[in-house]
């Protein structure tokens, strides 16, 4: 009998291994609060052995407490130890002394940056997590030049990067909202804010990396040297490898921003603006929307740090018991060119249709607007409520079916309250990479669409955690049944059929990937993708 040809024998091989790990897959429980761990007569083997290594680093066996919880406050899965790496060759080390282990052995391998994940993604039952923010080299460093970059370790918090790039007069292109995160945890996911209309995801402005695969391997990689694990590991949900070192895109800083709120009764005008916003050629360097839901008071928030462009028509404002739309736009500057900015953000506004008497400026520096978040995580911690349940539920929705969604989720919905920011604006996907594994909607232009809710301990009303996952649950039915080609963005499911769906027809090529960079599948266990499993050969 003759041979099966290559490619035949390539997805027979990967279909084995797929119903491999479908067959030992054990979805979490979807419980509000989650807690496993290990017995100690299970993990002494398993101390043993890894305090045989040879390590720069340590691993810490019994104040690993803080691992088992992240910023959703939800899932709490507690680890046999958590490395400190002191080099990227303690974390390969570590990673091939688990893969040795085989399948016979549970202990699988987390990546844990600042620990901001929402439900235990960071996170393993009886593993080891890996504390990037331990692993200092290599050394940040700024390079300047006709394309300047700079090179940081992947356990690196985007605040340090801005304030060293800051005293060489650059930034990155990109951002996130709030700037305490590490590196190797945006990446893993896309990395978006008000920028990535103009400049794309983080994952669109990486030059290279170094990462350590699940075979505990440490390559170089980039769109010319080993590829299709640059573009695997980016916007890949830590399954691929662990992200020890980036080169980041820079851009010259500009000094000041001008930041500017206005407010939309009409959510097909809010849109409609924001639409052309991103696709202009000229236009802010920043767009952002937020859905208000039954707040009063809102121009006299503002106030504190805005200044209304007409006082006396502000006073006459009222928002009471209305939802309105919030557009949050910025324009970046130097101190010399205030007078052609300011003539530009004139030329811009006169093209929206905003409502006059709700036009609210500020002048702020650039690190102070792109830190601004910080600002209230100081205030949240104060008052003892940032570390609460956050359910958050974050969307991205098809142009097309945007004013489906909004009629649907802001008219019967969210109705009465929300219980935290309700974040909507648009992107352009000519600026994201299919070749990177993040899932994004088939159409040019979409909307993500951010829920992002605290809860109240203890509290059985509607700002409790049960009211507020039923809310996230209704919502996501909605998108479901109205099959509005919905893609979550930090995708969180609990089988592997819903992974199945989330990645269409690209769910073959991501079981392809795990299969050759990850084949034990020990890496980000908490993302109840993939199970270890047995290896299957090619």
């Amino acid at each position: 009998m003759a041979s099966p040809p290559p490619m035949f024998s390539l997805r027979f091989s990967m279909l084995l291994f797929l119903s491999c790990i479908t067959a030992r897959f054990n979805p979490c429980s979807n419980l509000p609060f989650t807690t496993l761990g290990v017995s100690r007569s299970d993990s002494a083997p398993i101390h043993f052995s890894l305090k045989s290594l040879s390590l720069g680093g340590n691993f810490s066996f019994d104040d690993t407490h803080h691992a088992a919880r992240d910023f959703g406050n939800r899932y709490h899965f507690f680890p046999t130890a958590i490395l400190r790496p002191k080099s990227v060759s303690d974390i390969a080390t570590t990673i091939k002394h688990v893969l040795q282990m085989g399948s016979g052995s549970d202990l699988t391998v987390a990546a844990r940056g600042h620990g901001h994940s929402l439900q235990g993604q960071a996170q393993t039952n009886g593993g080891v997590v890996v504390n990037m923010e331990s692993l200092r080299e290599p050394k940040m460093r700024v390079h300047a030049g006709k394309l300047p970059y700079v090179d940081v370790s992947g356990g690196e918090l985007w605040i340090n990067i801005l304030h060293e790039c800051l005293k060489h007069g650059l930034a990155p292109k990109s951002w996130t909202d709030y700037l305490h995160l590490t590196v190797g945890g945006t990446l893993s996911n896309a990395g978006i804010s008000g920028q990535a209309f103009r400049h794309g995801p983080q994952i669109s402005n990486v030059y290279q990396m170094e990462v350590v695969t699940g075979k505990g391997e440490v390559v170089n990689c980039s769109e010319k040297q080993n590829a299709d694990l640059f573009y695997s590991v980016l916007g890949g949900l830590g399954q691929f490898g662990i992200i020890t070192r980036a080169r980041i895109a820079l851009q010259p800083a500009p000094k000041m921003v001008k930041w500017i709120r206005v407010l939309y009764s009409d959510f097909s005008i809010f849109a409609s603006d924001q639409e052309h916003l991103i696709t202009s050629e000229n236009t802010f360097d920043y767009v952002e929307g937020f859905v208000i839901i039954n707040r009063t008071g809102i121009l006299n928030n503002w106030r504190s740090s805005f200044n209304a462009q007409d006082p006396l028509q502000a006073t006459q404002f009222d928002s009471e018991g209305r939802t309105l739309f919030s557009l949050e736009i910025a324009k970046n500057f130097n101190p010399h060119e205030t007078d052609i900015m300011n003539q530009e953000i004139e030329s811009f506004l006169s093209q929206l249709s905003y409502i006059p008497s709700t036009l609210f400026l500020s002048e702020v520096p650039y690190l102070e607007f792109l830190d601004r978040v910080h600002v209230s995580e100081i205030k949240l911690r104060s008052k003892g409520l940032w570390e609460v349940p956050h359910p958050w539920l974050n969307l991205l929705i098809p142009k097309s079916k945007i004013h489906d969604f909004a009629k649907e989720v802001f008219g019967n919905i969210l109705t009465d309250t929300s219980n935290g920011p309700v974040i909507i604006y648009p992107l352009n996907k000519t600026k994201w990479n299919s070749r990177t594994s993040t899932v994004t909607p088939d159409e040019d232009i979409f909307y993500q669409v951010a829920f992002l809710s605290s809860a109240v301990p203890s509290s059985t009303g509607t700002d409790g955690l049960e009211h507020i996952l039923n809310q996230n649950k209704r919502i996501l039915d909605f998108c479901r049944t109205a099959r509005l080609g919905m893609k979550q963005y930090l995708p969180h499911y609990t089988t592997q059929e819903e992974w199945r769906a989330h990645f269409g027809p690209l769910w073959e090529r991501f079981v392809q990937r795990k299969f050759s960079y990850d084949p034990l599948a020990i890496l980000a266990p908490g993302q109840r993708i993939f199970q270890k499993a047995i290896p299957v050969s090619l």
